[in-house]
């Protein structure tokens, strides 16, 4: 047993946890499972996909009810984690403090051997986990006195977060994640891409804990709140023209508010996140769906194709037809 979930009630949270094991069958460089939550405590799945000392974790969502779980984990782990949605609680006798996170936020934890509760106090849920034994995780982490109390607590073996204060998950993160998530590569390309991305991933994470970007003081929680809902609206809603106005009404702000903390908590500016979620898109399309340029172009909201190929190239340094022509290398 290398992790254990469970409600007050003695019910396990995944159907077949054991699952979570690590695969002995060492002929495949990447290894993935999907398992589901117990219809008795809500409803949704995991996936977990293992890389040589690596393992991903990502869960979606909705509980019957707030509740309390119980943990007991085996094993001593370094943990890049990401709470995309909902609120959650962990106290445990190991942990010099409770351990909190609200939606939009991630931090550096390390677990040693640990059990205690948590306690889920909203009923949507959607979270990645990406799990590093300690030799790789110290291959990577840089040899910075920013992050000697963190190494001096995984030498002497003490759960906890890198930091008291979690930081905002940026745009670029959500990307990753997703690229992580929807990779439907094989064999040893599987394995390239994917552990390209988790670095990427943690290079992200350590520059923004370096940078010291943590909690942004001058924009107050309930407007923070309202920049990720505008951030959710833009992506479910790619082929749409929605002005600053329109987007800041609908989410109970000004355009002059909606520009400055969209800046501020992003790092870029509205328009400019929009058009790169929206090259995103097209470029996955491109790769992964036996769709035409002009129909993709339509789809994320371009009415001249060749605007679009021109907003493609400025992106990516390669036009839309030039990927299509050449994706049996993806």
């Amino acid at each position: 047993m290398a992790f254990r979930l469970y409600n007050d009630k003695g019910i396990e949270f995944f159907i077949e946890n054991e699952i979570f094991n690590t695969p002995t069958n060492s002929d495949k460089v990447t290894h993935q499972v999907i398992f589901f939550i117990n219809p008795l405590i809500g409803k949704g799945f995991f996936k977990k996909i293992f890389i040589n000392g690596i393992q991903v974790v990502y869960g979606t969502g909705t509980l019957a009810e707030k509740t309390l779980f119980c943990f007991d984990n085996d094993e001593e782990s370094i943990h890049m984690f990401f709470l995309l949605k909902g609120k959650s609680t962990t106290f445990s006798d190991k942990l010099t403090f409770n351990v909190g996170f609200e939606a939009n936020q991630h931090n550096l934890i390390y677990t040693n051997h640990i059990s205690g509760k948590i306690q889920w106090e909203s009923n949507d849920f959607q979270l990645c986990e990406i799990n590093f034994n300690r030799e790789i995780f110290e291959r990577f982490v840089p040899e910075e006195e920013l992050f000697a109390n963190f190494k001096t607590s995984i030498d002497e073996g003490k759960s906890g977060t890198f930091s008291v204060h979690n930081f905002f998950i940026k745009p670029q993160m959500y990307q990753l994640i997703q690229d992580i998530i929807d990779c439907e590569r094989k064999g040893v390309y599987k394995k390239m891409f994917l552990e390209s991305k988790i670095i990427e991933l943690l290079l992200l994470q350590l520059e923004q804990i370096s940078s010291h970007e943590n909690h942004v003081p001058s924009i107050k929680k309930k407007d923070i709140e309202k920049i990720y809902a505008v951030k959710e609206i833009i992506i479910k809603n790619l082929n749409k023209n929605i002005s600053l106005v329109e987007l800041a009404h609908q989410v109970g702000t000004n355009e002059f508010m909606l520009k400055k903390n969209f800046k501020q908590l992003f790092g870029t500016t509205v328009f400019s996140f929009w058009n790169d979620v929206k090259m995103e898109q097209a470029k996955s399309m491109l790769i992964k769906q036996d769709m035409n340029i002009k129909e993709i172009s339509d789809l994320i909201g371009y009415k001249n194709q060749r605007h679009f190929a021109s907003a493609f190239k400025r992106k990516f340094g390669i036009s839309p037809s030039q990927l299509k022509n050449n994706t049996r290398y993806f």
